[in-house]
This record gives structure tokens, sequence and C-alpha cells, in this order.
């Protein structure tokens, strides 16, 4: 006879949360997963997905306007934003229906509505209580708003996918992914842009020389962008938003957009009457298991902020379900994970940063290449590429490998599961290209740079 109405009740319905409530039923268990919004959680309603097919959306006018290198004449072409929009909402909404049905197949148990912990084995959803052997906390982060007057009269990245008009003037502050990504977005649809960064670079948190090149090569597209600047005040001028700038301007702009971070999703969780332990910034603690404080609550995802990544929160699920109920003990290994930037042009990155291989390696080697992609040398674009690799002198192994050009993603893919079978240098150099890609130039660096 069964104490618990379910092994696992899941509270989130994004990535990791469906990922590890799909796999747990799949072993055996009964799994319940309580959601209070659509299914998918940010990375298929405002974040991932959204985002790229926007992006493909931005790129189409420089696609345009290079096709007459190639002897294509286009005229008459017209940007709908509300067709955009209404599609993009069409696919996200196809999605959100895949990931109920990937989930009933599964015999997971879906709850609508805001669940809320009231102790080790309790969850309480809708006004009704439900006891589990296991709980896991998976409900992803959110957008912040910085400190500052008017604020109010910006949006973030989670009101940016339901804009009902491309604005004709936006103000981003921000120097992280999202903010170049959107920042790009805006500026391929034929919207003035201004970035806007209170550092010294963008994508501080990568090899410097990514966020360096960028800089330039978004710059070459129209953008604006002001290092080492703050937003003050926003107030409202008509239909418009006045924006101070620490440098002394003030911008008239119809969108200010914000892209300056995120925090866990913990409030209304309960956590406090659980005991469950949180960081300052909210996010759950939890050990190199995913156990929280409390004894059979776990947590996974954007929620304990460790590498905020929809790959990583699937992972993670995957691994907690096994160790639950297949009496598995495997950790997650966070070395190697590659990502991707959807800026224009793209970014990837893999392994180590310069600045950390220094750290951890005392001999370290630099390769490096900059060049105009072929498809240039006829668009009449100015756009150029950037590719790194930072090899150990004294192993020959690879221990990153970072890039600015088009499709960035799609190729560091490959590498990543080179550099997770511990690839040398001399690995590299032995393989073939293919020829002509931009993608072979990985395989033909061949003189150290440092």
């Amino acid at each position: 006879m069964h104490t618990y109405d379910y092994d696992l009740f899941t509270i989130g319905g994004g990535s990791g949360g469906v990922r590890a409530s799909r796999f747990a039923a799949q072993y055996g268990a009964r799994v319940a997963l309580a959601e209070a919004g659509p299914l998918g959680g940010t990375c298929v309603n405002v974040g991932c997905i959204p985002k790229k097919l926007m992006s493909y959306a931005a790129h189409y006018h420089a696609d345009f306007e290079e096709a007459a290198g190639f002897g294509w004449s286009l005229t008459g072409q017209r940007f709908d934003w509300p067709t955009l929009i209404a599609n993009k909402d069409k696919e996200i909404a196809r999605l959100n229906g895949i990931y109920s049905q990937l989930l009933t197949n599964a015999k997971v148990h879906i709850i609508a509505g805001h669940a809320q912990i009231l102790d080790a084995h309790t969850v309480v959803v809708n006004g009704q209580s439900y006891r589990a052997h296991h709980i896991l906390i998976a409900t992803g982060g959110h957008p912040v708003r910085p400190e500052l007057p008017g604020s109010e009269l910006g949006i973030t990245s989670d009101e940016f996918f339901h804009l009902p008009a491309l604005p004709r003037h936006a103000v981003v502050q921000g120097g992280g992914y999202i903010a170049v990504e959107l920042a790009s977005i805006l500026n391929g649809l034929g919207c003035k842009v201004t970035l806007v960064q209170r550092g010294a670079q963008i994508l501080r948190t990568m090899d410097s020389d990514l966020g360096h090149f960028l800089i330039n090569e978004m710059r070459k597209k129209g953008i604006e962008i002001a290092l080492d600047t703050k937003i003050l005040s926003i107030t409202a001028s008509g239909d418009s938003k006045r924006v101070a700038l620490s440098d002394g301007r003030t911008l008239d702009s119809d969108c200010v957009l914000f892209a300056t971070g995120r925090q866990p999703n913990v409030k209304g969780l309960g956590l406090e009457h659980a005991g469950v332990q949180v960081r300052e910034n909210g996010a759950i603690i939890v050990n190199e298991h995913f156990a929280t404080s409390v004894d059979n609550i776990y947590a996974i995802g954007d929620v304990i902020d460790r590498v905020a990544l929809t790959p990583v929160a699937l992972a993670e699920g995957m691994i907690v379900a096994a160790n639950l109920f297949q009496h598995g003990r495997k950790l997650m290994s966070y070395e190697n994970i590659p990502t991707a930037v959807f800026s224009h042009p793209n970014v990837a990155t893999l392994g180590l940063t310069e600045a950390k291989a220094r750290e951890k390696h005392p001999h370290v080697k630099i390769f490096k290449s900059e060049f105009k992609a072929l498809k240039h040398t006829m668009s009449g674009s100015t756009e150029r590429c950037l590719m790194k690799m930072i090899v150990d002198a004294d192993t020959d192994r690879v221990l990153g490998m970072h890039m600015v050009g088009a499709d960035a993603g799609e190729i560091i893919q490959g590498f990543a599961v080179a550099m997770q079978c511990g690839v040398t240098k001399a690995q590299v150099d032995a393989t073939i290209g293919v020829h002509p890609t931009i993608a072979e130039e990985f395989v033909t660096m061949r003189t150290a740079v440092v």
C-alpha cells in the first residue's frame, strides 16, 4: 500500500522539470507535475525558441541586400511585425501542446496551478494537498528591472516577445547575451538601436576577444553602443520615453528594454516554511546530487543558478530521475559546456577562456584567425569572422574554442564532442577540413599567435 500519492512531485513545467518527470515516469515512478503557466518554461515561451525564430526573421534584411552581389534583383520588400508575432505565437502554441503530449504519454499527471511546499512531502496546488515521496523544484527564473526612476516605463525580455508593434527607436540596457541578441533582432528588423552597457565590454563572462570583436561587428550594422554608461532615469514624453544617460545625453525612444540579469523563481513556493536554504539572491542551495537542505526535496535548472542553459537543465533533470529511481549515482559535469549567442553575427564559446586557461595552466598557446567569409567576398558585406583556440602547451590538449561568425553555434557543437573526448591540437591538425567552409579554419590554424 502506497503511503504517498506520488513518488515524485515536480514543481515547474519548463525544460528541466518536464525532462525529469518524463524519465522518472519511464523508470516506473508515479509522477505529478504542477505548472502555473504554459508548459515549456522560459525557453519555449519567452526565451530560446521565440528568440531564435525572430533572429531568423531579422537576418533576412541583410540577406536581401547581399543577394545583389550574386546577381539577384529584389524590390518591394516589406516587413510586417504582426505577421511575425502571430506566426511565432502559433509555433509556441504547437510546442506547448507537444510538451503536454509528452507528459501525458509518459503517464505524468499534469496539474495546472501554482504549487506551494508545506513540508518535505506535501505540496498544495489550488487548495488541494498532495503527498509525495520526493519533491523536485524546477521553477526557473525571471528577468529583473534595475532600480532607477521610471523603470516601470521599460520592458524586459518577457514583454519583448509580445510587443504590439516594432519600435522605431529602442534603447537596450545590458551587455550580456540577452541584450546583444535582442539588440541584433531589433536592428535587423529595421529599428534604430542604442545599446547601453555600464561596463567597458560586452559578454564579459566569455573570452574577452569575443566581446571586443562583436562590438565592432554590431557597430558596422548600425547599432550604437555606449560603453561605461548607465541609464539614470526614464520619463514619459508624449508617446515616447525620455532616457537620461550617465554620459550626459538624453535620448527619446519609444522602447526601453532592460536585459540586466535574472533571478530564481522562488517567491510563494513556501521554501521558508519547509526549511529549504537559499542564497542571498534566492537561488536554492543544492549539493552535487541536487539535494536541498531538506531530505527528499531536490532542485535543478535556473532556480539553483549554476549554469542557466536549457541543455544543462535537461541533463540535471535526467540525472535526478536516474539517481532517484534507477539507483544511479551519476554526477553532473559543468566542464566543456558549449553555448551560443544568437547576436548578429553569432557567437559561440566552448571550454576555458584565455584568462581562465592562464590561471589554471602554466604554459598556454593561443591560435587565432580573423577573416572575411567567402560569401562576403561578393555580398558586399564587411562582416568578418573570428576563431580562437586555446591549447595547453604541456599536454597539447585543447582547452577552449571560441568563435564570432555565421552559424557559430552549429560549428562549435561538433567540436564540443571532440573536446569532451580530450582532443589534442595534433588531432585537430590531423583532421581534414571541409572546403570551402568557415568551420575548416579551426583545423588549419597552425601558428600560435602567443
